[in-house]
């Protein structure tokens, strides 16, 4: 499908769409075990997108049964890794090939730009995809220094079966940083996507298939977490679980697998990430990359830059920079090239984050937004918003808000910068501006975040592993250490002579 530009263009492909509202259980697509189904909503116009098949424990039962006999067959498992390289690479090429689709998806589903979809989350789908498959032929085995008479390999072998719960903020990326370094590892997989956008991830199944995976290597199981969700937690034959999420939902599932097998739990969960900026930093920068850190994706996204930290002779500039950066940034129909910012996810999500602004402005002085649109039949859209003064006790400064609200505060010190920025339960990523190396290392070495990104916001990549400290988790996604998630390690120990 060539690639839309325009406004018209863009909502035509959408028409044209189908969407795959079963569930994908041993390489096809059932229904669920009692019949029931639930509404994927398309947050931009509250419309009714699909009724899809609502799995629950019977039908994590079956996934989980297809998976293991999956596993156990060895069709993957066993397979060779430049075999199971090919598969892999070629799922990322039909990605490529399929990606205005699976951007279409994700738009309609729950609400990000389809320009941000079309040009970051699904091809870079296609790329970790293809990155973890060329990883699999270079992860070599170990062999320990024994000495004669004794041979002692060390081996990397699958875990087996892999639950992975993804969130509904970048359904088909989150989706691929659990499967392609499980599946690449030889893994069989059931993944259960975010009840509010489940679509992106059935396709990708199907598009899995076509590239070669075995029948029961990935199943998706769509439902909600209190049925699906705990059910896989649950499940004594599931060896490992990966989640990303909230932090709540987290502690849930290391709760599941204390109750049931103990298998691994792997969490990526929430996040209060802490932008400083120094008055010898290049502000404009610094306030063009502030304003894509809490408004790229309506501030939906666990390592948004939810707290600029600002010294106190640049704070009136920096509000300033701030209050003009978010006017470009106001919400429209997220099919529309146009728009800076689409819906929140869901109705319900769109009045949480209202609730934390009503809180703001008794916190701290409100300088721009704050207020809910109502655009296309829906009053999910939230104008970005920028508080300044809150006290670190506020709630907007405190509690991670999941939307387009920027707390700013200001410091003197480097100390204060720091006993601010990490005043939190949360270390998934910080954020320093500042033209001074020995200040830039300095600080980011008391920094308590797993990702500290210098002169830039959020900064991620293949090569480099992302997760948290602290209550944001302990997993890593990405780079080669992602494969310490869904591997074990065997000694192999040989006598002879």
């Amino acid at each position: 499908m060539t690639t839309p530009t325009t406004h018209a263009e863009w909502q035509a492909a959408a028409a044209r769409l189908r969407f795959r509202d079963q569930l994908w259980i041993d390489g096809k697509p059932v229904p669920a075990a009692d019949g029931r189904r639930f509404p994927s909503v398309n947050p931009a116009n509250g419309r009714i997108l699909a009724e899809v098949a609502r799995g629950a424990a019977a039908d994590i039962d079956r996934a989980v049964a297809a998976a293991r006999r999956a596993f156990d067959n060895g069709r993957w498992s066993r397979r060779a890794p430049a075999d199971r390289k090919e598969v892999l690479l070629r799922l990322a090429a039909l990605i490529r090939q399929n990606v205005v689709e699976l951007a279409l998806l994700d738009s309609l589903d729950m609400g990000k730009l389809v320009t941000d979809a079309v040009t970051i989350d699904a091809p870079g789908s296609a790329h970790f995809f293809q990155w973890h498959a060329e990883a699999i032929d270079k992860l070599y085995d170990e062999i320990a220094p024994t000495g004669p008479g004794d041979l002692a390999m060390i081996r990397r072998v699958p875990l087996g079966v892999i639950g992975a719960v993804v969130p509904w903020n970048f359904p088909l990326d989150m989706a691929t940083w659990k499967l392609a370094p499980a599946l690449a590892a030889g893994n069989s997989v059931v993944l259960k996507p975010a009840e509010q956008s489940p679509l992106s991830a059935l396709r990708l199944a199907e598009l899995a298939a076509e590239a070669g995976l075995p029948d029961g290597v990935l199943n998706v199981v769509p439902g909600f977490g209190e049925e699906a969700g705990m059910a896989l937690g649950l499940h004594p034959d599931v060896d490992a679980l990966a989640f990303t999420g909230s932090t709540a939902v987290g502690k849930l599932f290391q709760r599941y697998a204390g109750d049931s097998n103990m298998k691994q739990v792997w969490l990526e969960t929430g996040g209060k990430s802490p932008n400083l900026i120094f008055p010898d930093a290049d502000l404009d920068a610094a306030a063009d990359k502030a304003a894509i850190g809490i408004f790229f994706n309506q501030g939906e996204v666990c390592s948004a830059n939810s707290r600029m930290l600002v010294h106190e002779s640049i704070a009136d500039e920096m509000a300033a920079r701030m209050v003009a950066r978010a006017a470009a940034y106001q919400p429209g129909d997220p099919l529309d090239p146009a728009s800076r910012m689409g819906p929140l996810v869901t109705r319900g999500h769109a009045d949480t984050v209202m609730g934390f602004i009503d809180a703001g402005r008794q916190e701290a002085q409100l300088l721009c937004g704050g207020e809910r649109l109502t655009l296309g039949g829906s009053d999910a859209y939230v104008q970005p918003t920028v508080f300044l003064g809150a006290d670190p006790t506020a709630r907007i400064v405190r509690e991670e808000i999941f939307g387009p609200v920027l707390s700013i505060q200001t410091f003197r010190t480097e100390e204060e910068a720091i006993a601010l920025a990490n005043d939190t339960p949360y270390g998934l990523a910080a954020s320093l501006w500042t033209r001074d190396l020995n200040r830039a290392l300095r600080l980011s070495d008391r920094l308590v975040a797993g990702t500290v990104s210098v002169n830039t916001v959020d900064a991620l990549s293949a090569m480099t592993p992302f997760g948290g400290l602290k209550q944001s988790g302990f997993g890593r996604d990405l780079s080669l250490h992602s494969f310490d998630k869904y591997t074990a390690l065997k000694t192999v120990w040989v006598k002879y002579g």
